[in-house]
């Protein structure tokens, strides 16, 4: 019943972290955008939060550049599972204008596996908020998946205790 209720409480108030690797600020405000009174997702339970140990979406905007990759990695890292990565404006999706530059190593997912891309310089709040959208079902996916492969390991050492 308590598994239950915390599974349907992540899916239904997602608390998501936002990164900010090297942007133009654009996608920042837009996303920050999403959290005033005009479009509030707080009210829909989504909640931006400063630790990645309490995220379960992760946020990111603005190219990966070869000094903030292990910044992404490492809060990547840190997040419970499951998790989602959104990938917010053009620089975060592909590399944007400066893909090709000398310092920058590409896209969000030339780091970590990205389940969601919001295109756009900079992406409307709306977009933004349905990106977040598309992620949360991916997220009670993986949720599943998880619940599934817990379920597992219990029964198996059920039945590793039960056959001594």
């Amino acid at each position: 019943m308590l598994k239950k209720l915390v599974k349907t409480s992540r899916v239904k108030s997602p608390w998501l972290i936002h990164l900010d690797c090297s942007s133009c600020n654009g996608c920042d405000i837009e996303v920050l955008a999403c959290l005033t009174p005009l479009y509030d997702v707080e009210r829909f339970g989504i909640l931006n939060v400063g630790n990645p140990k309490h995220a379960d979406v992760l946020v990111v905007t603005g190219t990966v550049n070869h000094r903030n990759r292990k910044v992404l990695e490492n809060i990547y890292d840190q997040m419970p599972e499951p998790k989602v990565v959104v990938a917010v404006g053009a620089c975060g999706c592909s590399g944007g204008v400066f893909r090709d530059s000398f310092n920058v190593v590409g896209g969000v997912d030339r780091v970590v596996p990205v389940d969601a891309y919001v295109p756009g310089c900079a992406p409307k709040p709306e977009a933004i908020i349905d990106g977040i959208v598309l992620a949360l079902e991916k997220l009670a996916e993986k949720g599943k998946r998880v619940d599934q492969g817990i379920f597992e390991r219990l029964s198996g050492t059920r039945d590793a205790i039960t056959a001594r």
